[in-house]
């Protein structure tokens, strides 16, 4: 490579962000709650066998993922339930700043409808819907296993 190559064009670079994958307790809630918010099931499956315990670095893993899909076809979320081994306990509560925390974003167009169909799926405000430099309306919640969702709506 001489450094004069267009950006993007060294081989072994990302091509995009697949998917993101969280760990939940409840499948079937975090399904309905990502449902609600808009995103599409793609498909579900049971994953097992020497191959995955190779791939995650686990013994005996058997585990439910359901591919969730962006109305637009860009965004993946893997919600993963693992039968074996049990999860390891996290903190479902920890606070935004805590090390290694996830949290997904999302563009919305009805900040305000969003949230009130959430709310019966368990999803809670972190801190405030706030109105930030004339752009956006953002809030940050709390859904299923503890998922931090961030909504964002334009204003301009």
């Amino acid at each position: 490579m001489t450094g004069t190559e267009p950006q993007g064009a060294r081989r072994g670079t990302v091509q995009r962000l697949d998917n993101v994958a969280v760990v939940v307790d409840d499948l079937a809630a975090a399904v309905a709650f990502f449902v609600e918010l808009g995103l599409e099931l793609e498909g579900e499956a049971t994953v097992e066998g020497g191959e995955v315990d190779r791939l995650v670095g686990l013994e005996g893993v058997r585990s439910d993922i359901a591919m969730m899909r962006t109305p637009d076809g860009h965004g993946r979320l893997e919600l993963t339930k693992y039968h074996s081994p049990a999860i390891r306990g996290g903190d479902p509560h920890a606070p935004a700043n805590t090390l290694g925390a996830h949290r997904v974003m999302f563009a919305v167009d009805d900040i305000d409808d969003v949230l009130d169909r959430l709310r019966p799926h368990g999803a809670e405000l972190l801190g405030e819907l706030v109105r930030y430099e004339n752009s956006y309306r953002l809030c940050y919640l709390r859904g299923p296993a503890g998922i931090l969702v961030a909504l964002a709506q334009s204003t301009t």
